[in-house]
Protein backbone atom coordinates (compact mmCIF):
# COMPACT_ATOMS: atom_id res chain seq x y z
CA UNK A 1 0.00 0.00 0.00
CA UNK A 2 1.58 3.36 -1.18
CA UNK A 3 1.63 6.50 1.38
CA UNK A 4 -1.22 7.84 -0.44
CA UNK A 5 -3.29 4.57 -0.57
CA UNK A 6 -2.84 4.29 3.37
CA UNK A 7 -3.71 8.07 3.79
CA UNK A 8 -6.91 7.50 1.83
CA UNK A 9 -7.51 4.29 4.18
CA UNK A 10 -6.81 5.62 7.19
CA UNK A 11 -9.22 8.80 6.70
CA UNK A 12 -12.09 6.12 6.20
CA UNK A 13 -11.60 5.01 9.80
CA UNK A 14 -11.44 8.99 11.01
CA UNK A 15 -14.88 9.22 9.13
CA UNK A 16 -16.16 5.72 10.53
CA UNK A 17 -15.14 7.57 13.77
CA UNK A 18 -17.10 10.62 13.49
CA UNK A 19 -20.14 9.30 12.06
CA UNK A 20 -20.37 7.31 15.50
CA UNK A 21 -19.28 10.41 17.51
CA UNK A 22 -22.13 12.38 15.96
CA UNK A 23 -24.62 9.67 16.65
CA UNK A 24 -23.96 11.23 19.86
CA UNK A 25 -23.30 13.97 19.83
CA UNK A 26 -21.93 17.27 17.79
CA UNK A 27 -19.83 18.08 21.26
CA UNK A 28 -18.75 14.34 21.62
CA UNK A 29 -14.97 14.54 21.14
CA UNK A 30 -13.26 11.39 21.13
CA UNK A 31 -9.34 10.15 21.05
CA UNK A 32 -8.21 7.81 19.15
CA UNK A 33 -4.55 5.71 20.30
CA UNK A 34 -3.04 3.95 17.69
CA UNK A 35 -1.90 0.23 19.46
CA UNK A 36 1.32 -0.05 17.93
CA UNK A 37 1.86 -3.72 19.58
CA UNK A 38 2.68 -5.66 16.30
CA UNK A 39 3.84 -2.86 14.46
CA UNK A 40 7.07 -1.47 13.53
CA UNK A 41 9.31 1.63 14.31
CA UNK A 42 8.57 2.55 10.39
CA UNK A 43 4.86 1.87 10.57
CA UNK A 44 4.64 4.41 13.31
CA UNK A 45 6.54 6.98 11.75
CA UNK A 46 3.98 5.98 8.46
CA UNK A 47 1.02 6.85 10.67
CA UNK A 48 2.79 9.63 12.79
CA UNK A 49 3.48 11.59 9.33
CA UNK A 50 -0.13 11.65 8.38
CA UNK A 51 -1.41 12.97 12.10
CA UNK A 52 -2.05 10.51 14.60
CA UNK A 53 -0.16 11.46 17.63
CA UNK A 54 -0.83 9.25 20.46
CA UNK A 55 0.45 5.02 20.27
CA UNK A 56 -0.31 2.22 22.66
CA UNK A 57 2.10 -0.87 24.05
CA UNK A 58 1.10 -3.41 25.92
CA UNK A 59 4.44 -4.61 26.76
CA UNK A 60 7.07 -2.38 29.34
CA UNK A 61 10.17 -3.46 26.97
CA UNK A 62 8.63 -2.87 23.67
CA UNK A 63 7.38 0.53 25.28
CA UNK A 64 10.89 1.38 26.37
CA UNK A 65 11.94 0.22 23.09
CA UNK A 66 10.24 2.18 20.59
CA UNK A 67 9.70 5.52 22.45
CA UNK A 68 13.75 5.43 22.83
CA UNK A 69 13.80 4.55 19.00
CA UNK A 70 11.35 7.39 17.72
CA UNK A 71 12.23 9.98 20.90
CA UNK A 72 12.44 12.68 17.84
CA UNK A 73 9.43 12.64 17.51
CA UNK A 74 6.90 13.84 19.93
CA UNK A 75 4.62 11.08 19.95
CA UNK A 76 2.17 10.60 23.27
CA UNK A 77 3.37 7.00 24.42
CA UNK A 78 0.07 4.93 26.52
CA UNK A 79 0.36 1.97 28.27
CA UNK A 80 -2.51 -0.16 28.05
CA UNK A 81 -0.72 -3.86 29.10
CA UNK A 82 -1.18 -5.69 32.05
CA UNK A 83 1.90 -4.16 34.63
CA UNK A 84 4.04 -7.10 36.48
CA UNK A 85 4.99 -4.94 40.05
CA UNK A 86 8.19 -5.60 39.27
CA UNK A 87 8.03 -3.70 36.07
CA UNK A 88 6.70 -0.90 38.04
CA UNK A 89 10.34 0.80 38.12
CA UNK A 90 10.64 0.31 33.89
CA UNK A 91 7.62 1.63 33.61
CA UNK A 92 7.90 4.96 35.88
CA UNK A 93 11.38 5.18 33.86
CA UNK A 94 9.32 5.73 30.69
CA UNK A 95 6.98 8.34 32.21
CA UNK A 96 3.89 7.64 29.68
CA UNK A 97 1.15 9.93 29.43
CA UNK A 98 -1.43 7.44 30.33
CA UNK A 99 -1.47 4.12 31.68
CA UNK A 100 -4.50 2.44 30.81
CA UNK A 101 -4.89 -0.55 32.90
CA UNK A 102 -4.67 -0.09 36.98
CA UNK A 103 -6.51 -3.12 37.37
CA UNK A 104 -6.51 -3.69 41.37
CA UNK A 105 -6.35 -1.74 44.53
CA UNK A 106 -3.71 -3.50 45.30
CA UNK A 107 -1.46 -2.64 42.52
CA UNK A 108 -2.49 0.76 43.12
CA UNK A 109 -0.96 0.46 46.54
CA UNK A 110 2.49 -1.00 44.76
CA UNK A 111 2.49 2.06 42.58
CA UNK A 112 2.20 4.55 45.17
CA UNK A 113 4.91 3.39 46.86
CA UNK A 114 7.01 4.13 43.91
CA UNK A 115 5.90 6.38 42.97
CA UNK A 116 5.95 8.25 46.21
CA UNK A 117 9.85 7.06 46.69
CA UNK A 118 10.86 8.77 42.74
CA UNK A 119 8.65 11.84 43.78
CA UNK A 120 6.41 11.36 40.11
CA UNK A 121 2.92 11.34 39.53
CA UNK A 122 1.15 9.07 36.76
CA UNK A 123 -1.80 9.44 34.88
CA UNK A 124 -3.80 6.43 34.91
CA UNK A 125 -7.29 4.97 34.67
CA UNK A 126 -9.15 2.42 36.72
CA UNK A 127 -9.55 -1.18 34.55
CA UNK A 128 -12.97 -2.45 35.00
CA UNK A 129 -14.10 -6.45 34.08
CA UNK A 130 -17.42 -5.51 32.98
CA UNK A 131 -18.59 -8.36 31.75
CA UNK A 132 -17.39 -10.25 34.46
CA UNK A 133 -15.02 -12.46 32.61
CA UNK A 134 -12.10 -15.02 33.86
CA UNK A 135 -10.09 -14.23 30.89
CA UNK A 136 -9.83 -10.60 31.59
CA UNK A 137 -8.66 -7.84 34.41
CA UNK A 138 -9.85 -5.76 36.16
CA UNK A 139 -12.15 -4.91 39.33
CA UNK A 140 -16.16 -5.81 39.28
CA UNK A 141 -17.96 -3.05 38.15
CA UNK A 142 -19.82 -3.13 41.47
CA UNK A 143 -16.64 -2.61 43.30
CA UNK A 144 -15.39 -0.15 41.15
CA UNK A 145 -17.06 3.18 42.54
CA UNK A 146 -15.33 2.32 45.75
CA UNK A 147 -11.73 1.31 44.83
CA UNK A 148 -11.91 4.41 42.75
CA UNK A 149 -12.62 6.50 45.49
CA UNK A 150 -10.15 4.35 48.14
CA UNK A 151 -7.18 4.85 45.27
CA UNK A 152 -8.06 8.58 45.09
CA UNK A 153 -8.31 9.04 48.82
CA UNK A 154 -4.95 6.76 49.96
CA UNK A 155 -2.74 7.16 47.04
CA UNK A 156 -1.93 10.64 46.06
CA UNK A 157 0.26 10.54 43.20
CA UNK A 158 -1.81 8.26 41.17
CA UNK A 159 -3.86 10.59 39.38
CA UNK A 160 -7.16 9.00 38.64
CA UNK A 161 -8.87 10.28 34.90
CA UNK A 162 -11.21 7.83 34.47
CA UNK A 163 -11.76 3.75 33.54
CA UNK A 164 -11.24 1.66 31.23
CA UNK A 165 -12.49 -1.44 30.07
CA UNK A 166 -12.65 -4.07 27.18
CA UNK A 167 -16.03 -5.23 25.28
CA UNK A 168 -17.39 -8.78 25.81
CA UNK A 169 -16.18 -11.35 24.02
CA UNK A 170 -19.35 -12.31 22.29
CA UNK A 171 -20.40 -11.97 18.83
CA UNK A 172 -23.73 -10.66 20.27
CA UNK A 173 -23.80 -6.87 19.75
CA UNK A 174 -26.01 -6.80 22.71
CA UNK A 175 -24.19 -8.31 25.39
CA UNK A 176 -21.10 -6.04 24.08
CA UNK A 177 -23.36 -2.96 24.46
CA UNK A 178 -24.19 -4.18 27.58
CA UNK A 179 -20.64 -4.46 28.79
CA UNK A 180 -20.22 -0.67 27.57
CA UNK A 181 -23.17 0.51 29.28
CA UNK A 182 -22.07 -0.61 32.76
CA UNK A 183 -18.17 0.79 32.28
CA UNK A 184 -20.50 4.49 31.45
CA UNK A 185 -22.62 3.89 34.34
CA UNK A 186 -20.36 3.71 36.57
CA UNK A 187 -17.73 6.40 34.69
CA UNK A 188 -20.27 9.26 34.66
CA UNK A 189 -21.08 9.13 38.49
CA UNK A 190 -17.28 9.29 39.36
CA UNK A 191 -16.23 12.32 40.55
CA UNK A 192 -13.51 14.42 38.17
CA UNK A 193 -13.18 11.60 36.13
CA UNK A 194 -12.74 12.86 32.08
CA UNK A 195 -11.37 9.68 30.01
CA UNK A 196 -14.04 6.54 29.20
CA UNK A 197 -11.45 4.45 27.47
CA UNK A 198 -13.67 2.10 25.65
CA UNK A 199 -14.01 0.26 22.34
CA UNK A 200 -11.16 -1.39 19.98
CA UNK A 201 -10.89 -2.33 16.54
CA UNK A 202 -13.34 -4.67 16.35
CA UNK A 203 -16.28 -2.41 18.54
CA UNK A 204 -15.33 0.93 18.67
CA UNK A 205 -18.26 2.01 16.93
CA UNK A 206 -20.34 1.06 19.11
CA UNK A 207 -18.16 1.65 22.17
CA UNK A 208 -18.59 5.71 20.98
CA UNK A 209 -22.42 5.47 21.24
CA UNK A 210 -22.56 3.90 24.43
CA UNK A 211 -20.30 7.11 25.87
CA UNK A 212 -16.74 6.36 25.07
CA UNK A 213 -14.61 9.22 24.48
CA UNK A 214 -11.27 7.45 23.83
CA UNK A 215 -11.07 4.42 21.66
CA UNK A 216 -7.77 1.79 21.36
CA UNK A 217 -7.65 0.98 17.52
CA UNK A 218 -4.77 -1.96 16.56
CA UNK A 219 -5.01 -4.06 13.51
CA UNK A 220 -6.95 -1.60 11.66
CA UNK A 221 -5.25 1.30 12.23
CA UNK A 222 -2.47 -0.33 10.57
CA UNK A 223 -4.58 -2.61 7.88
CA UNK A 224 -3.10 -5.63 9.75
Amino acid sequence: MTQTQYKIYIDDIVRRVEYARLRVSDYHIVKTVAISKNSTTDEITNLYKIGQRAFGENKVQDLKTKSKELEALPIEWHFVGNLQKNKINNLLDINPSLFHSLDSLDLAQELQKKLFTKDMTLDALLQINSAKEKSKRGVMPELASDIYKQIQNECPNIKLKGLMSIGANSDNPALVKKSFEITYDIYKNLDGATICSMGMSGDFELAIECGSNMIRLGSVMFDK
